[in-house]
């Protein structure tokens, strides 16, 4: 059985245990091997005095998650078969793919975004599970990254069949009650073009799922059904949150922070810079989405692209592009087609 504790900042946010962090909400973070995320927070939401739980989020078949989701559960004197409503805040598998395993052993009800239709129809017909990204890739003229990258599996070792249809699908503004609370789902595209943070406006927490994080920002236009403006998406997400009133910020990943407005304040800040840098790149001479990639740093080591192993860089040259299509529409910059790759210029 796993420990169960109050919230400490003192203690890394990703070791194994049970954090209460609100009335009826407890913290859970389960393993992702392998992963530099190193671990995804699932929320057990309490729902009734008979011992039912409501998770947000749900963790990652095959890497442990279940068992240790099962351990926490015990600590709470509740089992896996107590789940009775997993709200989803988004489609990747770190947060989607136990949900199913979950309903298919217990019966728990699975529930996700509606803007996330386009992309699971897309990720069930995958078979490399980069078809997506590849071709934008060979576009950003990217052809070397595109050929290593074809020799990875990028489906992450997910069975095809685990990319079930929710059992509801939420719309914008839904309201979910849970126990003593009521969560609102509130769409937020950018991440992904159907995810869901869930706000509790009269206990003041925000699930925030990948949205919105306390130590990174989110990769922006890595999904299996692209959109054309994702960080344009992303940014007017961050706006109508911070039009909400102020709350506790409840991440995927990282630890919980005290405002979700002080965090949206920074990301904004963020990728105002980000913009500038990247049109800097372009006034350089810099006139694809990968040169331009490899002019800037990336992490908050300030690595170099070509320091980044090819997953990584893929998701560079993806969020380049993102920023350079941007500008584009702001009318900072002009882009055209030249031999199959987007070329950008000044204007």
């Amino acid at each position: 059985m796993l420990p169960l504790r109050a919230e400490d900042p003192e203690r890394p946010w990703s070791e194994p245990g049970v954090y209460t962090v609100a009335p009826g909400i407890h913290r859970i973070p389960l393993p992702l091997p392998g992963d530099a995320l190193k671990a995804v927070n699932v929320y057990a939401v309490d729902l009734d005095s008979t011992g039912g739980t409501m998770l947000v989020d749900s963790g990652q078949i095959g890497s442990g998650a279940l068992e240790g989701l099962a351990a926490a559960l015990a600590a709470l004197g509740r089992g896996l078969s107590d789940v009775r409503r997993i709200l989803v805040t988004h489609l990747h598998r770190d947060h989607f793919t136990l949900a199913v395993e979950l309903r298919r052993l217990f019966g728990a009800t699975v529930e996700l975004g509606a803007g996330e239709r386009d992309s699971l129809s897309a990720v069930r017909k995958m078979v490399h599970g980069l078809e997506a990204q590849l071709d934008v890739l060979v576009r950003c003229g990217a052809r070397d990254l595109v050929a290593q990258l074809r020799t990875v599996d990028g489906t992450g070792g997910m069975p095809q069949e685990i990319w079930e249809e929710p059992d509801h699908w939420l719309l914008d503004g839904a309201v979910v009650p849970a126990g003593q609370r009521s969560l609102t789902a509130v769409t937020t595209p950018g991440h992904t073009r159907g995810h869901l943070v869930f706000h509790d406006p009269r206990g003041a927490v925000m699930f925030t799922g990948d949205h919105v994080l306390p130590h990174i920002t989110p990769s922006i236009g890595f999904e299996a059904a692209p959109v054309a403006q994702p960080l344009r998406d992303f940014l007017d997400s961050l706006r109508r949150l911070r039009a909400l009133p102020d709350a506790r910020m409840l991440p995927a990943h990282g630890p919980v922070s005290p405002s979700v407005h002080a965090r949206v304040d920074e990301l904004l800040a963020h990728h105002d810079a980000r913009l500038a840098a990247t049109a800097a790149q372009v006034a350089r001479g810099r006139d694809s989405a990968a040169s331009v990639a490899a002019g800037l740093t990336w992490t908050r080591r300030e690595r170099t692209l070509a320091e980044l192993d090819p997953f990584n860089r893929m998701l560079a040259v993806l969020e380049t592009k993102a920023h350079l299509d941007l500008l584009e529409l702001q009318g900072v910059l002009t882009g055209e087609e030249v031999d199959g790759v987007r070329r950008y210029r000044t204007r």
